[in-house]
């Protein structure tokens, strides 16, 4: 199977991925024989990946990454790069390959300190892959520092170096740097299509992946994250039961608070799984010994890690509850078209009594006001409004409606 065989509902953007790969190859073979280097190719240094939250934007590019480093032997013989399963796809797929650097948003922002080594490190030649790759996600949380490292380093590159960024959309990155990038903008895969991927990949049975994909409308890491985990599930479920449990200001508070604390306790999880295991291979690397002291003057390291971990937790908090406010503002979607007749299918179809019952007892002027609610709780946290202040205010309009 290709690295192109993952990227669900992304035919159109596969074609041209695949034609770039091919030049690049061309190009890396050429200059390591001396023979002349190809003229015409679609390959360029800065490529641009948009698309809706769920569309694989992030996939896409490290499948990308994978096909450049790809050095499967049937290349030779005319292969299209990306095998999937050569030393070069393999550990750029994982993460481990030594020449694709993957550069995240610990908290709300990715920092000019968080880019100063990766911006050093695109200016040297691979050490033992066919190119420098350098895949920037979220590239929207760029701020003006890191950004401006980004648009020098993507005006004057190394030759062997191609910087891969994502975002939502083109106009959340800055015009200095979308100018120097190639775009190539995904759109959301269909219900089908996920349905169809979770069938064939996970395993899953084909009800569950059908209701998956439509609970999750197409969203590619959330459908089979739903499929697949139970907990996950559970959560789901907890959060669909929230608009019959908001009839009073007590239970509006309370169900607010339970939001919240399972939203903590997601980020609570994660850091027991990553805390502990990066603080020792650090003090390790800092050369402590087991149980030991730290060496003089390395206690500002372990501050600066705990920080990073901090602002993590904030994050993972963020994102739970982002997933339960999309998770919510698709319910009362269904309610509304339950009240304006509609014939399109609704997304929640293992929650359609709760959706009944909800647009039997309101109007869609009511369900509007409440999705406004959701929206209006999303653009508080943006704010760095105390969470359970900002989830309060939008469960209190909830019951109003």
């Amino acid at each position: 199977m290709t690295v192109w065989d993952d990227l669900v509902g992304q035919e159109k953007a596969s074609e041209p991925l695949a034609a770039a790969a091919r030049d690049a190859d061309a190009f890396v073979t050429a200059a390591a024989a001396d023979g002349p280097l190809p003229q015409a190719t679609s390959m360029t240094h800065a490529w641009l990946f948009t698309g809706p939250p769920g569309s694989g934007v992030s996939q896409t590019a490290r499948a990308f990454a994978a096909a450049l480093q790809c050095v499967s032997p049937d290349r030779a013989l005319g292969g299209v790069p990306g095998c999937g399963f050569c030393d070069g796809c393999h550990t750029a797929l994982i993460g481990t390959h030594a020449d694709v650097s993957t550069v995240v948003a610990v908290g709300a922002e990715i920092r000019a300190q968080d880019m100063r080594d990766t911006v050093r490190k695109s200016f040297t030649s691979p050490a033992n892959g066919r190119w420098q790759i350098i895949l920037v996600e979220e590239a929207e949380r760029l701020n003006e520092k890191s950004a401006n490292a980004v648009l020098k380093a993507v005006e004057e590159p190394a030759p062997r170096t191609v910087w891969l960024l994502c975002a939502p959309s083109v106009e959340d990155v800055l015009p200095t740097i979308r100018s120097r990038c190639r775009h190539l903008n995904l759109r959301t895969p269909s219900v089908g299509a996920v349905a169809d991927m979770l069938v064939r990949r996970e395993g899953v049975e084909p009800d569950v992946a059908a209701a998956a994909a439509s609970a999750t409308q197409g969203h590619v890491d959330r459908a089979r994250r739903l499929a697949t985990d139970p907990a996950a599930r559970a959560r789901r479920a907890a959060v669909l039961k929230l608009p019959l449990r908001v009839e009073d200001v007590g239970a509006a508070l309370k169900a607010a608070q339970e939001l919240v604390d399972a939203a903590a306790e997601d980020a609570k999880q994660l850091a027991e799984e990553m805390d502990t295991k990066e603080t020792e291979e650090l003090k390790a690397a800092l050369g402590a010994a087991q149980g030991g002291r730290l060496p003089r003057g390395t206690a500002g390291v372990i501050k600066d890690l705990e920080a990073d971990q901090k602002r993590r937790r904030a994050r993972t908090q963020r994102n739970s509850l982002d997933l339960a406010l999309s998770d919510l503002t698709a319910f009362y979607r269904d309610v509304l078209a339950y009240q304006l007749g509609s014939r399109v299918a609704i997304a929640n179809a293992d929650a359609e009594d709760a959706v009944e019952r909800l647009a039997r007892g309101g109007s869609p002027e009511s369900t509007l006001r409440r999705i406004e609610a959701i929206a209006a709780c999303g653009e508080a946290l943006d704010r760095n409004v105390p969470p359970l202040l900002a989830v309060e205010a939008m469960t209190m309009a909830l019951r109003s409606g």
